[in-house]
């Protein structure tokens, strides 16, 4: 099963910690996040536009994931890890890319207008990649 995804979600899935728009958009991010914790090799396209973890942000709230502030994100992240639309790898190559692109501390850069960024958990979640392991359980 390929997973669709758009260039900032490569981040954002790296400090999930459970929070999120709904509770249905929380369990959706909970079953991709765990699909590419527990195996890896999972085949995630590159995608522009709204995404699978997109699909289930809540009809009743403002959606910004047609945005171009948002769209401007996801070229950013995917410049900074040498990615492009279009393309299709293992989730294992999105995280040695990472490993090799970005530090704890761009998340204040590359993510500096993200709502979440404030609560440290992506920072953290790029810090524990950098030291060679995998997505962290989730609580």
């Amino acid at each position: 099963m390929k997973i669709f995804l758009r260039g900032h979600h490569l981040l954002c899935l790296l400090g999930f910690r459970g929070m999120g728009y709904s509770p249905a958009f929380i369990e959706n991010m909970k079953s991709v996040h765990e699909q590419l914790r527990n195996d890896e090799s999972s085949i995630i396209a590159i995608i522009e536009g709204p995404d699978d973890l997109c699909a289930c942000f809540p009809a009743n709230e403002e959606s910004h994931c047609l945005n171009e502030s948002v769209a401007e994100h996801d070229r950013n992240v995917l410049r900074r890890l040498g990615l492009t639309f279009g393309m299709s790898l293992p989730w294992s190559e999105a995280l040695e890319r990472i490993r090799g692109s970005v530090e704890a501390k761009d998340i204040e850069t590359l993510c500096y207008r993200c709502q979440w960024r404030s609560y440290g958990v992506c920072a953290e979640g790029v810090a524990h990649i950098r030291q060679g392991r995998g997505l962290r359980p989730l609580p």
